[in-house]
């Protein structure tokens, strides 16, 4: 017997209060081990080849017909990778993987959904909801050794497993979804995947800290890792890519929600501006530059902590951005609420939103409108110096393609004016900004 952190898989004789690996409090369950004694392993060589001797051809890409999945894995789907889907329960990972095995199935390609969740009743409603084409294999079980026979059998160029942590196998001991089951039917998967040249789609619950349950070796052992988000009430919903060894890592698609399932969202340009309230900024998704509007409310507070709420946004560098603010710039924010919200729904990590964050802060505290038709773009260091960001070009085109006719942005970019039609503020410092706008 041993005790397994179920969230990173770290492996203890005893139980532990807190995993000395990832800090997490009350991960530890126990599991039975079984071990073989006496029994001789045997194994081949390894093959060692020179790099310059092997002919590489560029592996053809499937496309789904899904045009923003498409995107967001780089082009298409790669054959024999091994990909994983996560998300919040209801957020439509189902829904999503049901459309694409319809979908190829109506193109002749073989799929095999495998459900460990639901039945052939509730995943044949569901087909009937989405009007979709109910040409691909459904299979109901939870033993991954009969599944891989099932599969062999079929021969299917896709095989969906809805979920891995619910699957298991046989010979182990342990219960399905803990680190050992999890583990080891995500190898049995990868070497299908490689060895038979079937691309494999797993769904993985998370927890809830927003992270795929199980220990983090899964991550690392499949090529791609999507996290579909969205506020379930707006029936927006965001396919993000976190990790993609064919394609741009944050690369994003945009889809609705809707009777018929999830639709690709054409319009995701105009859908994270709110009108002309807020600071407008551009982030890179991937490969796309995105305008995005934030949004501050400052109000006087009647708590002894003061308090600070940030939506889509890091807390802990809004805190800083106040601090820099009150230190730099002479502006009170101690005895304010401040809530800050990205508009859409999307979650920010970049700092080319700092400025934009700061400006609209400011806006709110002396109750004055911004300038309409104005971005700012620009990261902020601790003397209130304004930093520029990459792709600082690509981001004013996308602006002025857009109709914006004026940006503020670092002095230090390297850019040229005279490319740009709008016309181009360079300020070394966030107080120069505060001049052109509030002076």
């Amino acid at each position: 017997m041993a005790y397994y952190c179920q969230e990173c898989g770290y492996r203890s004789l005893k139980w532990l209060g807190r995993c000395p690996e990832c800090g997490e409090w009350n991960t530890f369950v126990e599991e039975k081990e079984k071990k073989e004694k006496g029994k001789s392993i045997s194994y081949e060589k390894a093959k060692a080849q020179k790099l310059s001797e092997i002919i590489f051809e560029p592996q053809k890409r499937l496309k789904t017909g899904f045009t923003e999945f498409d995107q967001v894995l780089g082009g298409g789907i790669v054959s024999s990778s091994l990909i994983l889907i996560g998300g919040d329960p209801g957020i439509g990972k189902s829904t999503l993987l049901t459309q694409i095995a319809g979908i190829l199935s109506e193109k002749g390609i073989k799929v095999v959904y495998v459900s460990a969740e639901e039945s052939v009743e509730q995943v044949s409603l569901r087909v009937d909801r989405l009007g979709i084409n109910r040409n691909f294999y459904f299979i109901s079980d939870t033993n991954l050794a009969s599944i891989i026979e099932a599969v062999e059998e079929i021969k299917p160029h896709l095989l969906i497993v809805d979920s891995i942590q619910t699957v298991y196998l046989p010979e182990l001991e342990s219960s399905p979804g803990g680190v050992s089951q999890v583990r080891e039917c995500a190898n049995v998967l990868m070497r299908l995947a490689k060895e038979k040249g079937i691309v494999v789609v797993l769904v993985g619950h998370i927890t809830k800290g927003g992270i795929i349950a199980g220990p983090k070796i899964l991550e690392h052992l499949v090529d791609v890792v999507l996290y579909l988000e969205g506020e379930k009430e707006t029936g927006f919903r965001i396919l993000r890519a976190v990790k993609n060894r064919f394609g741009p890592v944050n690369e994003i698609g945009v889809f609705l929600m809707t009777e018929k399932g999830l639709v690709p969202h054409f319009q995701y340009e105009d859908f994270f501006l709110s009108g002309e309230e807020g600071a407008i900024f551009c982030v890179i998704e991937g490969t796309r530059p995105i305008l995005v509007t934030a949004q501050a409310l400052v109000t006087k507070s009647y708590f002894v902590v003061p308090r600070r709420t940030a939506v889509g946004f890091d807390p802990i560098r809004l805190s800083l951005l106040v601090a820099i603010l009150e230190k730099k710039l002479g502006f009170n924010f101690r005895d304010q609420d401040i809530y800050v919200k990205i508009a859409g729904g999307l979650k920010v990590k970049e700092p080319s939103a700092d400025l934009a964050i700061a400006i609209a802060l400011i806006s709110s505290l002396l109750e004055k409108p911004l300038p309409a038709k104005t971005i700012f773009i620009g990261e902020i260091g601790l003397s209130a110096e304004l930093r520029s960001v990459k792709d600082i070009s690509l981001r004013l085109k996308e602006a002025e393609k857009k109709g914006f006719k004026r940006a503020f942005i670092p002095y230090s970019a390297n850019i040229k004016e005279k490319d740009f039609k709008m016309e181009i503020f360079p300020c070394k410092k966030v107080s120069e900004v505060c001049k052109y706008i509030f002076s």
